[in-house]
């Protein structure tokens, strides 16, 4: 599945591909990143979001007229490239991540596509970053990607940052399926079983969980 257009873990094949067929094809810069992220991080590829999510992201970002976003988890950088050029030159996308060497591949391509002057890049915890902020709703988008056993509490971190209609996207809330299976105890599987779980409990938010690439969860605030 690395570098696939599309990664559904859940759609049959056929209908896959036809979507992947049927949504607007990567660029230049993109190629050229899926090749730098395999060459980087080899099997970890795999972590990075298929075309069909990050066209996805880059329409939602550009159709809710999204100007001040946050990313949790930026690895080779792809969603943010998606995020920051659906907000086009005027937004501002605060990403945060652990990793220098993966990030680095992300600086180089945002560079060599226009967008790194929109990105703001803060390596460290990214709950010590989120708790640095200020407690405002100011926020229109916010993805998470990173720490499965981290969800909830980048969940409860963001939420309040998030302005009354604004969205967060979780990424890989379906696990492979496996959140379905009772047996599979992994940690990573419960941990987003519990926040699936919170997230549809909370009535601060609204929810739909979409089968695109391993599960990706709309969530809008509608309560402040």
């Amino acid at each position: 599945m690395t570098g696939a257009s599309a990664r559904s873990w859940v759609v049959d094949d056929g209908i896959g591909e036809y979507a992947a067929a049927h949504t607007t094809p990567p660029d230049d810069v993109v190629r050229d990143l899926r090749a730098a992220t395999l060459e980087v991080a080899g099997q970890w590829a795999m972590m990075q979001i298929g075309d069909d999510q990050a066209r996805l992201m880059e329409i939602v970002a550009r159709a809710t007229g999204a100007r001040r976003a946050v990313e949790i988890g930026t690895f080779t950088g792809y969603s943010a490239l998606a995020v920051a050029r659906g907000m086009g030159p005027d937004g501002h996308l605060l990403c945060c991540d652990v990793s220098e060497e993966w990030t680095a591949v992300a600086r180089a391509h945002w560079e060599q596509a226009g967008v790194s002057d929109r990105i703001e890049l803060r390596i460290g915890p990214a709950l010590d970053t989120l708790r640095s902020l200020p407690a405002e709703p100011t926020f229109d988008l916010a993805f998470v990607d990173a720490d499965k056993t981290g969800y909830l509490d980048y969940f409860h971190e963001l939420v309040p940052r998030l302005r009354v209609g604004g969205l967060l996207l979780a990424d890989n809330t379906l696990q492979r399926g496996q959140v379905v299976d009772p047996a599979v105890t992994d940690e990573s599987v419960v941990a987003i079983r519990a926040f699936n779980d919170a997230v549809l409990a909370d009535d601060r938010v609204v929810s739909v969980l979409l089968p695109i690439g391993d599960g990706l969860t709309f969530i809008q605030k509608v309560v402040a």
